[in-house]
């Protein structure tokens, strides 16, 4: 027992003495860690965090504003067509079911004018392509002539639905090739600074192929964001696309119907 308690009594006294030797250090070297912190915190956060429109404006600088500018207008004109579009088949949505119940229901109560004004104050394409079906049966067309009337209009409206994409994907082949050709240009001043200085350092190129890395970026970031764009419209078309002709043929089955019970 005596000897655990001497044991106990030498770990604390040994203890006791590290944790001074330990504290009479940690005060001694206390200045020089604080200066190798600040040195090596400077080393690894490097200088004070530039915000993103200004690492942003930096790079479009250091691209070339004459390139980078063309850039970033095929940007802003593909995204303001992408937008415009999007909200043009938001509002050509239409609820068919609800439409072809409205119309037959009218049919049956007031007749092809009823109808037809029910598909005249409802928006979107499929109304407009029933409306032009109940305007012709109204004026005594066959239903052969009707269902010609209403795949050649649900043609027009597919096409309206269409109108600006081809602009968008040219913009989507613009930006890269202005990227490329921004590229081409960079290095053709990386090869003329060569040619000047006479030597093949780093330091006499690293220009050149800045601009030239960063105008290849900015347009292939472009043509990624409008693809993306693209491809969201061109499935809404589809989709609208498919509930006009859906929709279509399911009018026709009503409008047969009531002609045989007319």
């Amino acid at each position: 027992m005596k000897k655990f308690f001497m044991f106990l009594a030498v770990m604390g006294v040994m203890a006791f003495s590290a944790q001074n030797a330990a504290a009479q250090d940690e005060q001694a070297a206390e200045p020089a860690a604080t200066e190798m912190v600040t040195e090596a915190t400077e080393t690894l956060d490097g200088p004070e965090e530039v915000p993103m429109h200004q690492a942003l404006k930096t790079k479009f600088i250091e691209g070339g504003a004459g390139f980078m500018a063309l850039v970033i207008a095929c940007l802003i004109l593909g995204l303001a067509l992408c937008i415009e579009r999007i909200l043009y088949l938001g509002f050509s949505k239409t609820n068919t079911k609800k439409l072809l119940a409205n119309v037959e229901a009218a049919l049956a109560n007031g007749g092809v004018e009823a109808a037809k004004e029910v598909c005249v104050k409802t928006r979107g394409p499929v109304a407009s392509i029933f409306a032009q079906a109940l305007i012709r049966l109204a004026d005594g067309q066959s239903l052969e002539e009707v269902e010609k009337s209403v795949v050649s209009y649900g043609g027009v409206e597919a096409s309206k639905m269409e109108q600006n994409l081809s602009w968008i994907s040219l913009f989507i082949a613009i930006a890269p090739s202005l990227g490329f050709l921004g590229t081409v240009i960079g290095m053709i001043q990386a090869f003329d600074a060569i040619q000047v200085a006479g030597d093949m350092s780093p330091n006499v190129v690293a220009g050149g192929m800045k601009v030239a890395l960063i105008t290849t970026v900015g347009g292939l970031i472009v043509a990624v964001i409008l693809q993306i764009f693209f491809n969201y419209i061109l499935s809404q078309v589809e989709s609208l696309t498919i509930e006009m002709e859906d929709a279509s043929i399911s009018l026709m089955d009503i409008l047969v119907k009531y002609q045989e019970n007319k």
